[in-house]
């Protein structure tokens, strides 16, 4: 009888760590899943926006022939970004693609032709519109890996999320130089 006195506070001490284990485990991988979801829609508006720039690109190449650099560049960011391995990756190719893009539409302002051209029109509009689901999604994504790393780096989380192996997620940042609008010379 006075064994199973002290066997039974051990026992549920024993239960409420277990559970609390259970629980950031659980929680843990809920959080890496919705870093996982958040990134997969950052690539879904990366993958609208890849889809409307061949067509930009084709309606705006029948009135331009002396900007292929433009259009080769926007062709290479493209592929650089397909074959990508880890979100940083991505996220430098995606940033290339940007700026090829920041280019593009530079050369648009100068040719009014191409403004009045309602095709050209029409898909700048959905792209601009892309462009601003991007910069949502990737604040989301920014905003999930920040609530997942802040849960595996608080104490005494950081024990056991080192011990089950969950690390620090990356966030999405622009790549170097990004912050300097691109140049265009349009004099040859």
């Amino acid at each position: 009888m006075k064994a199973l006195k002290y066997i039974i506070p051990i026992v549920v001490v024993l239960l409420i760590v277990v559970m609390w284990i259970v629980g950031f485990y659980n929680g843990v991988v809920e959080l890496s899943a919705q870093v996982d979801n958040q990134w997969a829609q950052v690539e879904t508006q990366y993958q609208r926006r890849f889809d409307l720039i061949p067509n930009l690109v084709n309606s705006v190449k029948g009135m331009l022939t002396q900007e292929q650099k433009v259009f080769g560049d926007i062709a290479d960011a493209r592929t650089r970004y397909s074959g990508a391995a880890t979100v940083n990756e991505k996220a430098e190719a995606a940033t290339q693609v940007e700026g090829a893009l920041g280019r593009l539409l530079v050369i648009m302002e100068n040719y009014p032709e191409l403004k009045s051209n309602e095709t050209v029109q029409n898909l700048m509009v959905q792209l601009e519109g892309t462009e601003n689901r991007i910069s949502v999604e990737r604040k989301r994504f920014n905003d999930a890996v920040k609530t997942y790393n802040v849960k595996i780096k608080r104490f005494p989380n950081n024990l056991l999320a080192g011990m089950f192996g969950f690390d620090a997620r990356v966030f999405f940042e622009a790549v170097e130089g990004a912050e300097t609008a691109p140049e265009v010379n349009l004099i040859q």
